[in-house]
C-alpha cells in the first residue's frame, strides 16, 4: 500500500533521455516526493494512464505533471470516473470537473472577479469571426477551446487576418465550445503573472514572458519564466479568486494579466495540474507535504 501516488505521464517515468524541459519536470516531481518521504509518507510516482497499476493500493493520488491528457480527454475522463472510486484525488474530482472547462470563468465573473473580456461560443453555434468582430469592435482577439491546455487550438486573430481562421473556427465550434477573448496587450508587453497558492496561502510567484513574435507564454512555446515579487494588490486579487471559487483547493495557481484598461484580471485559475515552480521555492513543496500529511493522519 502507498499513502500517495504522484501522477505524471509516461514521458516522465524513468525517461532514457532527457533535455532541459524534461529535467525541470523531473525536478518538480522529485522536490515534492522528497518532501513527502521526509515525513515518512510512502510515495510512488505513476503515469496516470498506467493500466498495470492497481489504484486501490494508494490512499491518495495527486495530479502533478499529467501533461499529455490535453490530447486524450475522452480517455482521461473515463479513467477519472473509474479511478475516483478506488483512491482520493488531490485536487478532488469535483474541482477537476469544474476547473477543466473554462466556463468556470463565468462563475468567478459573477462573483465579482474581473476576467479578460470573453464571449463563449457554444458548440453548434453559427456565429462567425466576422460576426464577433462586428459585435465587439475589438482590434485583436484570441480564440481557444473551453476545454484545452498547453495552448491547444489557440489563435491570435484580428480584422486583418481573421478570414484565414474562419474555416478552422467553424470546424472547432461544430465539435466544442470556443472562447473569443479580447487580446490583452500586456501579454506581450508585461507578460503573465502566476501566483502559487498552497492551502489558500500565497507562497511565491513567477512572470512568464513571450518570445519575440509570439503571444503564448508557455516555456514549451519559447516563453521565458522569471522570478517575480508581486504587489500586495496582486496577492489580494489571487486570494479573492480562490475565495470566490466554489471549492477549497489544496494547491492552486492564479494566472493574472493587466487588461487594456490596466486593471488586474484573471487569465486562468489552474487547479488540476499546474506547474508550481517548486524549484524556485522548495519550501512550498514542504508546505504541500504538510497539508497532505494532515489529510493522511
Amino acid at each position: 500500500m502507498y499513502d500517495i501516488a504522484i501522477l505524471t505521464d509516461k514521458r516522465y517515468v524513468n525517461p532514457e533521455k532527457t533535455d532541459w524541459y524534461i529535467d525541470q519536470v523531473l525536478l518538480e516531481d522529485r522536490l515534492l516526493q522528497t518532501a513527502l518521504e521526509n515525513k515518512g509518507i510512502k510515495v510512488t510516482k505513476k503515469d496516470w494512464a498506467d493500466k498495470e497499476f492497481d489504484w486501490a493500493t494508494t490512499k491518495y493520488a495527486i495530479f502533478r505533471t499529467t501533461w499529455d491528457y490535453f490530447n486524450r480527454f475522452e480517455e482521461f475522463f473515463n479513467w477519472l470516473e473509474e479511478t475516483k472510486h478506488k483512491t482520493i484525488f488531490i485536487n478532488s474530482t469535483e474541482i477537476i470537473n469544474w476547473n477543466i472547462d473554462k466556463h468556470y470563468l463565468q462563475d468567478l465573473s459573477k462573483n465579482g472577479i474581473t476576467i479578460a473580456p470573453t464571449l463563449f461560443i457554444e458548440q453548434g453555434d453559427n456565429t462567425t469571426l466576422t460576426d464577433l468582430f462586428i459585435k465587439t469592435k475589438w482590434t485583436e482577439a484570441v480564440i481557444k477551446p473551453a476545454i484545452s491546455g498547453a495552448a491547444r487550438h489557440t489563435y491570435r486573430v484580428s480584422p486583418s487576418n481573421y478570414r484565414d481562421y474562419e474555416h478552422i473556427f467553424k470546424e472547432l465550434i461544430d465539435k466544442e465550445c470556443m472562447l473569443f477573448q479580447e487580446f490583452l496587450n500586456s501579454i506581450t508587453e508585461k507578460g503573465e503573472i502566476s501566483l502559487i497558492m498552497i492551502d489558500r496561502k500565497f507562497t511565491h510567484a513567477v512572470k512568464k514572458m513571450v518570445k519575440k513574435g509570439d503571444f503564448r507564454v508557455q516555456d514549451d512555446h519559447g516563453g521565458k519564466v522569471e522570478r517575480y515579487c508581486p504587489s500586495q494588490t496582486e496577492i489580494l486579487f489571487a486570494e479573492q479568486c480562490i475565495e470566490n471559487s466554489p471549492f477549497s483547493p489544496i494547491y492552486a495557481r492564479v494566472d493574472i494579466v493587466y487588461d487594456n484598461k490596466n486593471k488586474i484580471s484573471l487569465s486562468e485559475l489552474e487547479l488540476i495540474e499546474p506547474e508550481l515552480w517548486f524549484r524556485n521555492n522548495p519550501e512550498s513543496a514542504k508546505l504541500l507535504a504538510e497539508k497532505i500529511e494532515k489529510l493522511l493522519y
